[in-house]
């Protein structure tokens, strides 16, 4: 595991090439000494591990990067830091989480009648309370969501020579409460600058993978903040939710899936103006601001 501040001043730890579960980022974490009060912590009520089939990006900006944004026609990197990429991440939304839930229980519960399954009650919202699940952006006022095979082909087009973007695995980010897997995206000529790292395969038992024109996360920590307990009840193929209070509720770390499209110094990933519209939300005002 090595350490660095990044271009925005935030400490990170980080292990390269790798996408690690949370048991081999403790082991990584121990191995240096590395103190964690959120990640080191055992006594986590249990909570779903569900597999969500993700097919938008979002990409989280404030004001002034919202005027660059308008200004360049679309998305280019103003960080410090010698290798250029533009940061999208997930944007899991409600149908995402209804498809994830009814995965699940057809995995936990394959032998459920159609009376149990009509008696099940939704849960897994419930859960979705890390700032990876929010409607609002981060680090701003503005956000914008747009499909992930419209920002793959846009990138094809443009940065690729029309050739299929190669996707790695970059590396794992630990903050003191946030998990970062960070997938890199690059263009088929670069292929030898990138190629310590490994490709993003097809894996069962990865926590991230691309398939059939979706992103395929399966996130060990999605809560943060746990004020529910998950049980199942095996006799009756059903899951309930009890509800926790004062200290059984738990602070844990969270986990989320960051994009990064590679791009040389000064290129823009454009797109047309009325689709940089359609795709931007606003977190805190409910007009467009001017220019």
């Amino acid at each position: 595991m090595e350490t660095r501040t990044n271009w925005r001043g935030h400490g990170e730890r980080f292990v390269t090439g790798q996408h690690l579960k949370l048991d081999e980022l403790k082991e990584e974490a121990r191995g240096i000494g590395l103190p964690n009060q959120y990640l080191f912590k055992e006594n986590i009520p249990n909570y779903p591990r569900p597999e969500f089939h993700v097919s938008h990006l979002k990409h989280d900006t404030d004001g002034v990067g919202l005027r660059g944004i308008r200004r360049d026609g679309g998305f280019k990197n103003l960080g410090k830091e010698s290798l250029k990429l533009l940061w999208w991440s997930l944007s899991v939304g409600p149908e995402d989480v209804t498809a994830a839930e009814t995965r699940l229980l057809e995995k936990t519960f394959p032998e459920r009648t159609e009376e149990q399954v009509q008696e099940q009650r939704s849960f897994l919202g419930t859960f979705a309370t890390s700032p990876a699940f929010k409607e609002t952006s981060r680090l701003g006022s503005y956000r914008f969501t747009f499909p992930l095979e419209e920002v793959l082909q846009a990138y094809s087009q443009q940065f690729c020579s029309g050739g299929q973007p190669i996707m790695r695995i970059f590396r794992t980010v630990l903050y003191k409460q946030e998990v970062v897997h960070v997938v890199l995206v690059h263009s088929p000529t670069n292929q030898e600058l990138f190629s310590e790292f490994p490709l993003l395969t097809d894996d069962p038992n990865a926590v991230c993978v691309y398939r059939d024109g979706h992103f395929i996360w399966r996130p060990e920590a999605m809560c943060e903040t746990h004020g529910y307990e998950l049980i199942e009840r095996r006799d009756e193929n059903q899951v309930e939710l009890r509800k926790l209070f004062g200290n059984e509720v738990q602070f844990y770390v969270w986990d989320n899936v960051a994009v990064g499209l590679h791009t040389e110094e000064g290129q823009v990933l454009t797109f047309d103006p009325d689709r940089l519209r359609e795709n931007l939300t606003f977190s805190s005002s409910k007009t467009e601001p001017s220019d």
